[in-house]
């Protein structure tokens, strides 16, 4: 398995759980501390620290030291990653219902001859 795939298989693991894909949706939006992460959510600041470094090793998000603060920014770069997967099979799949279109177009303009001169 090469480093890209191995990558994103990280990733996609990180984003099953669905309260880090909440963080992450919050993270859109603006950086914030782990504190200001666990603020919603009924869990310990330790499990949302642990949700965070799962994020990290996954290099969904990074953390900076600014000051007395320690905020968390989502790294855009793994989004390109996703979106190219994602945009490969999509491309794929709209491929394969191209041809099945033009298939059906090519049955229904044959049988479309065949019911005029029964009638």
């Amino acid at each position: 398995m090469d480093e890209g795939t191995e990558r994103l298989n990280r990733v996609f693991a990180a984003l099953a759980d669905p309260t880090r894909r909440d963080l992450v949706a919050r993270l859109a939006g603006a950086d914030a501390t782990v504190g200001e992460l666990a603020e919603p959510y009924d869990m310990s600041l330790q499990a949302v620290s642990k949700h965070v470094k799962v994020l990290e090793e996954a290099g969904l998000v990074t953390r900076s030291k600014d000051a007395q603060r320690r905020p968390v920014h989502l790294d855009a770069e793994v989004f390109d990653l996703m979106t190219k997967w994602i945009d490969r099979y999509r491309r794929q799949v709209e491929e394969r219902y191209r041809r099945l279109d033009t298939l059906l177009d090519r049955m229904t303009g044959d049988a479309a001859p065949a019911r005029e001169d029964a009638s």
